[in-house]
């Protein structure tokens, strides 16, 4: 009687054992996948165009921003002059570069035609034909006095 009881005694004791290995098992896997996506999040640093013309503030948080005059785009801008996908700005490679779309009057920055992908900077301006855009990066104050 006595080596049966030792018996069954030790089962549990086992099964005991093997749950709480799994459960800290476990565990262990979910906080290492909740830090490994906390880690692997993409954070984009906040964009900001500013029109001065109109003082208008345009402000993105995501990787891809689509300039144009159709009103899918991220930032629409209603003038004749600019195309209805004009240029795109996208941020890779830790900056934020911009793009003309094959528009037909052209992307500048600082005056110079963006033919090929160009890294934007802090207080760059975008000049899509007629609008002129100043670049803002990170967290936006007021609009400048000296760009109006």
């Amino acid at each position: 009687m006595n080596a049966s009881i030792f018996l069954v005694l030790r089962l549990l004791l086992a099964v005991a054992l093997y749950l709480f290995l799994g459960w800290a098992l476990f565990t262990l896997w979910r906080d290492m996948k909740r830090q490994s996506d906390i880690t692997t999040q993409k954070r984009y640093p906040p964009l900001s165009l500013i029109n001065p013309d109109q003082e208008q503030r345009y402000q993105f948080a995501g990787s891809e921003i689509i300039l144009g005059r159709d009103p899918a785009c991220d930032c629409c801008l209603e003038e004749k002059t600019v195309s209805l996908r004009h240029s795109r700005i996208s941020y890779h490679h830790n900056q934020w570069w911009i793009e003309d779309l094959g528009s037909t009057n052209g992307t500048f920055i600082n005056q110079e035609q963006v033919s090929e992908p160009m890294v934007i900077t802090q207080g760059d301006r975008l000049r899509l034909r007629q609008v002129t855009l100043l670049v803002m990066l990170g967290e936006a104050g007021q609009i400048p006095t000296s760009t109006r």
